[in-house]
C-alpha cells in the first residue's frame, strides 16, 4: 500500500488501519512500515514535516491509516519549580536537544531520549529523573511553522535593532 496524502488529525473519517511509529520514523518523509493489521505500507510524503501522533494518512486505494506513537526508551525529568524547569529547558535548548515539554496538575516535566551526559546535567540542575518507555513527541521548534528546519524563505526586517548593519559604523572606535 502506497501513501502519498496526509489528511491531518481528523475525527470525521473512518480509520481502517493504524501504524505505530517512533519519533525518528515520524520525522522521515519516506519509509516502509507494517500496520497493526499486518499490511506493509510505503510512505512517500514531503520531507521536513514530521508526522503527528493521531494524524490520518490516506493510501492510494483509499484506506485511512492513523499514526500511533510507539513507546520508546526515554528519560523524563521532573522539576519542583518553574525556575528549575526553565533553566533545564534553556540548557537543553542551547544544545539543540530534541525535547518534549509538558505541565499538568501542577507538575512540570520534560522528556528526552536517554543520554547520560544530559541526564547528569539535569540532575545537577535539581530535576528528578525517571527512565521509562513512553511515546516521545518532541517540540517542533519555534521556527518550524510547517516549513521544516531549513526553510528557504526570508522574513523582512523593517524595524531597527538598535545597531547598524554597516560593518564600519558598527566597529567605530572613539578616542578621547
Amino acid at each position: 500500500m502506497d501513501v502519498y496524502q496526509r489528511l491531518g488529525i481528523r475525527t470525521d473519517v473512518a480509520v481502517t488501519e493504524q501504524v505505530v511509529l517512533d519519533h525518528l520514523q515520524r520525522d522521515r518523509g519516506r519509509l516502509r512500515a507494517t500496520t497493526l493489521g499486518g499490511h506493509e505500507i510505503r510512505i512517500f510524503l514531503e520531507r521536513g514535516k514530521p508526522l503527528l501522533v493521531g494524524e490520518i494518512l490516506q493510501s492510494e486505494c483509499g484506506k485511512n491509516i492513523q499514526v500511533v506513537g510507539a513507546d520508546e526508551p526515554v528519560t523524563t525529568a521532573y522539576a519542583a519549580d518553574w525556575q528549575t524547569f526553565s533553566r533545564a529547558c534553556y540548557h537543553l535548548g542551547n544544545r539543540h536537544v530534541k525535547l518534549q515539554i509538558a505541565s499538568a496538575d501542577g507538575e512540570r516535566w520534560l522528556r528526552i531520549t536517554p543520554d547520560h551526559v544530559l541526564e547528569e546535567m539535569l540532575g545537577l540542575l535539581g530535576l528528578t529523573l525517571e527512565s521509562e518507555c513512553a511515546v516521545f513527541v518532541p517540540e517542533s521548534g519555534a521556527y518550524s511553522g510547517g516549513h521544516g528546519h531549513a526553510s528557504s524563505h526570508s522574513h523582512s526586517h523593517d524595524h531597527s535593532h538598535g545597531h547598524s548593519n554597516n560593518a564600519d559604523a558598527a566597529h567605530e572606535h572613539h578616542h578621547h
